[in-house]
């Protein structure tokens, strides 16, 4: 039973990968993104260079921020109200990203990071 389960997670797991990272250069990639104190979920994101990059954040439990400053992205994130963030992945490296708005003690470990690979 413990077997089935594992498979069924790891199957599952595997197709959203599919989902949030399309094969081919220039396409469109669109990932749910949620933020609560202190973390965004994913933490990592993973695109291809080229990648046109539709992130949709939700902050769960207060306001929060998304600054990916190496994209010129700095959005405020509203409690409940999901908040769309479109660009286009051109340079290939890992950039970090971080909440932009102070929610708490924890406020500096909020933080994740786009991982944009050549193609």
């Amino acid at each position: 039973m413990a077997a089935f389960v594992l498979l069924a997670v790891a199957g599952a797991t595997a197709a959203a990968q599919e989902a949030a990272a399309p094969a081919g250069g220039g396409e469109g990639t669109e990932i749910k993104v949620t933020a609560k104190k202190y973390e965004f979920d994913p933490s990592v994101i993973t695109v291809k260079k080229g990648d046109h990059v539709k992130l949709i954040i939700t902050a769960l439990d207060r306001d929060h921020g998304f600054k990916l400053e190496a994209f010129n992205i700095n959005q405020k994130l509203k409690k409940g109200d999901p908040a769309t963030i479109e660009f286009t992945a051109d340079k290939a490296g890992t950039f970090p990203f971080q909440c932009s708005d102070f929610c708490g003690m924890g406020h500096r470990r909020m933080k994740g990071k786009l991982v944009v690979q050549e193609q």
